[in-house]
């Protein structure tokens, strides 16, 4: 009997997704998408204008309106900051950075041979988790680990015979719906800390956050996510995905000694680079520390997109070299430059998205909403744990229309760390209960702007593919994450298990 129920369940549950997939991929092409919101919201941007609306951020007198596209200052702003929306969008400099390390490790073969010679000898039981590990750990190497671990994961699934598109989507939720977490103290930790530490500077006497005050939770958030991840790969997406019959034909063939001595000497080349970034690191004065020798914030953490391209391109040239195919510099910029068309598809689609990203923040209109969120959870008279569950859920839902974590933060905290601080709950408690939440529902947002790059690496698998599939990829990660996290909150409270060093749920 149970058998049947779960069977019937699972049956409902994936009819559900089917329908999500259906209607998303009734939507135009991701491009056109874009161009058709970044419409919407030129006229949303005239409509509201109508009626004056004002606001003001937490902790400012000041009050914002939410400004018109329509008028002549907005239609200014649209003709004059098409460049600069574009080329100043991050994610673009950061993921054609990215692909020059990546792209050129990509076409002399060395990920082809590092995958057949490592990955794909681990037990079968285990290349699941250890993609989702790999992906909550990927925070370390901010928002590249969204160019780098989904494709990967995908590559490693096509080639243990599983479907690629589940190993995409459990790259992409580690990455994303564990975007926070980690097993140590991470630059989220400095961002989000400081963020609270301000905001609670305003109360005399108030207690301050630290980095470390989350670690605790985050590191076990770690292991729970990773093993939930797993079961969501292997019990709802994989299942329903079936096998996979897509055109690809690449198999990966045998590996030839030379393609081993290659994947020594990039092994002895990334040792290499690891032992001298170390030296420079611990160096007295390194200039890659921050002023007071920490490295939380420091210059290394900020500049990790080219550590890593660098990395990567040092790996690279050591094994083309092994295998003949660098025999000089312009080999390099040729394979460097192949990679780069690779990429043409995904820069016409930035151009769209960069544009309808500018004009929702030129408006005013998602501060507008995350503020008129914010308020109304505010003026619920309520004290105990449900309040910090509503929170969380609010959050979540707020994440998809404000993105950044940091810029969601600084919205939220004014008015939420000091609502709560009031009611005797620890700042860092509080800022705990909003991590959870702005990992969460990052795989479910079109508004993040890897969603679409993750897209562009499923297109490859699946040339149907549209952002109807993905979502319906990415929504049961999404939903368990959130509740297993809120679970966790939940288990942490009850059994008085500190949240970090000295941290508990009450101040």
């Amino acid at each position: 009997m149970t058998n049947k129920t779960d069977q019937h369940n699972n049956i409902g549950f994936t009819r559900f997704l089917n329908a999500i997939e259906r209607i998303g991929n009734k939507l135009p092409d991701p491009f056109m998408l874009f161009v058709t919101l970044a419409i919407l919201v030129v006229l949303l941007s005239g409509f509201i204008s109508l009626f004056d609306v004002t606001f003001s951020e937490p902790g400012s007198a000041d009050q914002i309106s939410v400004k018109n596209l329509l008028s002549a200052e907005g239609l200014q702003f649209m003709v004059t900051s098409v460049i600069e929306n574009f080329v100043g969008f991050a994610p673009l400099g950061i993921v054609l950075t990215m692909m020059l390390g990546v792209g050129l490790a990509n076409k002399v073969g060395l990920l082809e041979t590092f995958i057949k010679n490592t990955i794909l000898r681990a037990p079968k039981a285990l290349v699941t988790y250890a993609v989702i590990f790999t992906g909550i750990l990927g925070n370390l190497a901010a928002d590249a680990a969204f160019v780098i671990v989904p494709p990967l994961a995908a590559m490693v699934f096509y080639n243990v015979g599983r479907h690629p598109l589940a190993g995409l989507a459990a790259g992409f939720a580690g990455v994303g719906a564990g975007f926070t977490a980690n097993i140590i103290v991470a630059n989220t930790d400095a961002v989000l800390s400081g963020i609270s530490t301000e905001v609670m500077q305003t109360i005399e006497g108030a207690a301050t956050v630290t980095p470390v005050d989350n670690w605790y939770f985050m590191l076990v958030s770690t292991l729970f996510l990773t093993v939930a991840g797993g079961l969501v790969t292997e019990k709802i997406v994989e299942p329903r995905l079936g096998q996979y019959e897509g055109g690809l034909t690449k198999e990966f063939a045998e590996t030839t000694s030379q393609e081993k001595k290659g994947l020594w000497n990039a092994a002895l080349a990334a040792v290499s680079y690891i032992a001298l970034l170390v030296l420079v690191l611990v160096w007295p004065d390194s200039p890659l520390r921050n002023e007071e020798g920490g490295m939380i914030p420091s210059p290394f953490i900020s500049g990790i997109v080219p550590v890593i391209m660098l990395f990567f391109i040092t790996i690279g040239v050591a094994y083309g070299v092994t295998l003949n195919k660098i025999e000089n510099s312009r080999s390099i910029a040729k394979y460097m430059g192949e990679a780069m068309k690779d990429m043409s598809g995904f820069i016409v689609l930035i151009f769209a998205v960069s544009q309808f990203i500018a004009y929702f923040e030129w408006t005013n209109i998602g501060s507008w909403l995350a503020v008129t969120g914010a308020s109304f959870l505010e003026s619920v008279n309520m004290t105990g744990i449900s309040v910090v569950v509503l929170f969380i859920l609010l959050t979540a839902i707020l994440n998809l229309v404000v993105y950044s974590g940091a810029a969601q933060w600084g919205l939220e905290a004014p008015v939420f760390l000091k609502m709560f601080y009031f009611l005797d709950y620890h700042p860092a408690f509080i800022q705990a209960a909003y991590r959870v939440a702005d990992s969460s529902t990052n795989i479910v947002t079109p508004m993040n702007p890897y969603f679409v790059i993750v897209l562009a690496f499923m297109k490859e698998y699946d040339h149907k593919a549209g952002i109807g599939t993905l979502m319906a990829l990415m929504l049961p990660y999404s939903m368990v994450f959130l509740v297993v996290w809120i679970l966790l909150f939940l288990a942490f409270v009850l059994l008085g298990i500190p949240f970090g060093p000295g941290v508990g749920m009450h101040v």
